[in-house]
């Protein structure tokens, strides 16, 4: 799945605009890639939490597809289960409650792609960190790991 992980790679430093303008670019994979929000998702722009858009994103760009939802908790049934292993879909969830600050989600949940576990974090490359593509260091005592998935045809 090393791949995947190449094909996400990338996006690093992809980010919103802030203000009421859009990256054209995020816009558009909204637009594409969570077709269950319909005309509000490409109405708010790169403001949404669009995490799971940019995993269909990649996926797509690697020939598998993705669930093209934009809820992050949707990646946790999706293709079938995996080790721990570069470049896996991994799916958390914030252990407190209310909106997380780092990746937009209400519900608490985030999906991206693993670069490793480590004793203290999760370190994961994803779209909607701190409004950007990025790698980031998820604190083992602040968020649970709900699923770790790969495509069906791997």
């Amino acid at each position: 799945m090393q791949h995947i992980l190449k094909c996400a790679k990338q996006y690093i430093g992809l980010a919103e605009i802030k203000g009421p303008k859009s990256n054209l670019t995020i816009a558009g994979w909204i637009k594409q890639y969570a077709t269950n929000l319909g005309r509000w998702a490409f109405s708010r722009g790169d403001d949404i939490a669009w995490c799971a858009v940019f995993v269909s994103k990649v996926l797509d760009e690697c020939g598998y597809r993705g669930t093209d939802h934009g809820l992050a908790v949707k990646y946790a049934t999706w293709g079938k289960p995996s080790r721990i292993s570069p470049g896996a879909v991994i799916v958390i969830k914030r252990t407190k409650q209310g909106v997380d600050k780092r990746t937009g989600s209400r519900a608490g949940y985030h999906v991206g792609f693993l670069v490793r576990i480590s004793r203290h974090y999760i370190v994961i490359l994803g779209g909607n960190q701190s409004d950007r593509v990025k790698v980031s260091y998820f604190a083992k005592s602040k968020y649970d790991i709900i699923a770790i998935r790969k495509p069906s045809e791997l």
